[in-house]
């Protein structure tokens, strides 16, 4: 028999899916500008529709192709292997739909909250929250997917049947092979529920200093202040001591200690670090205190407190303030700088008893 007889009878098939994927798309038009126009004024709304209308455009007329592929006859050729290759496509849409949705839902959260502010605590804990639980999200419907793509097929059914009376030998082993994988997501949502790390919290983590720059479903990148990343597993954060400058606030005090001769007087020196102080912008005028905090047999030990409205402006306010004493020191009091004095120069200095009458 010729091939063109022998396909004949999908001519109206063929026309019919014509039919439908141009309705399909007609309808992604009509529907894509009624919902922008109607959430217009509903930002987080918005954001999932505008992410959920290109996957609307593929998916809708994959729908509309099953639906006229399960009307056709059984005796068309081919006709099983392209519902079941549509039916793939139409899962693999579904999962594409849900992922987008998720997406937008997040980035709507997250844009509601901006977290170019000075006090931007709040922002930083919903869009941690929002990311690490969306893509915890992500994965379980990709997971989801999968699996229903699989069941599609029949071989997988039966293998999956066959493999029913060893599942827990092959439980037990999947899951120690599991384990590190299932262990960060845990960690994962633990991080987004109780938040011991948001993103842009200052870490000290094995001696370095750095913001977190991102918080994927596995792992952290810290961003270190000389511009390296460091990758933590989730994980680590749960079993390890770390500090987090940022936790309740990113207010913050900074120490700046100096070392001086015994003869240096503190009131001066006081009254510079608070003219400093002044007409320095990465002061927040909380807090400003110079104390004596330890003495040697040598020097006295001077500390001198400051805060500011974060970390990163802390460190340049310390900076500042080291510099303008110091600077003070050897301008006003050079000779109150650390000094060792030998036993000469000790002998040849009239003592207090040979200058009694």
């Amino acid at each position: 028999m010729p091939a063109g007889l022998h396909l004949s009878p999908w001519l109206a098939t063929a026309l019919a899916a014509t039919i439908a994927v141009t309705l399909a798309a007609i309808a992604h038009r009509i529907a894509a500008v009624v919902l922008r126009r109607a959430t217009a004024s509903v930002p987080v709304l918005h954001t999932v529709v505008l992410a959920c209308v290109p996957v609307m455009r593929v998916l809708l007329p994959l729908i509309a192709l099953q639906l006229v592929w399960q009307a056709a006859s059984n005796d068309l050729p081919y006709i099983d292997g392209v519902r079941h290759f549509n039916g793939l496509c139409v899962i693999a849409g579904v999962c594409w739909l849900l992922i987008a949705a998720i997406g937008g839902l997040a980035s709507g959260v997250i844009a509601q909250h901006p977290a170019d502010v000075e006090d931007n605590l709040t922002a930083r804990r919903i869009a941690t929250q929002a990311r690490v639980l969306s893509r915890t999200a992500m994965t379980g419907v990709v997971m989801a997917g999968l699996a229903l793509m699989l069941m599609t097929f029949p071989g997988a059914r039966q293998v999956g049947a066959s493999l029913l009376a060893s599942a827990g030998v092959v439980g037990i082993v999947a899951g120690i092979a599991a384990r590190p994988v299932f262990s960060n997501i845990i960690a994962g949502l633990q991080i987004a529920l109780a938040q011991p790390i948001r993103l842009d919290d200052v870490l000290i983590i094995e001696g370095e200093w750095g913001r977190v720059e991102e918080i994927t479903s596995t792992y952290v990148v810290l961003r270190i202040w000389d511009e390296r990343r460091l990758i933590i597993p989730l994980q680590w954060f749960i079993e390890h001591p770390f500090q987090n400058w940022t936790r309740t606030s990113s207010e913050i005090l900074g120490t700046v200690f100096l070392y001086a001769d015994y003869r240096l007087p503190l009131d001066p020196l006081r009254a510079e670090l608070q003219r400093v102080l002044e007409t320095a912008p990465e002061w927040d005028r909380r807090v400003s205190v110079l104390q004596l905090t330890d003495v040697t047999e040598r020097t006295i030990q001077i500390r001198v407190l400051v805060s500011a409205r974060s970390s990163g402006l802390a460190f340049d306010l310390r900076c500042r303030v080291r510099e303008a004493l110091v600077t003070f020191i050897q301008r006003e009091y050079p000779d109150c700088l650390p000094q060792v004095r030998s036993p000469a120069e000790s002998m040849a200095k009239p003592s207090l008893a040979s200058q009694l009458p």
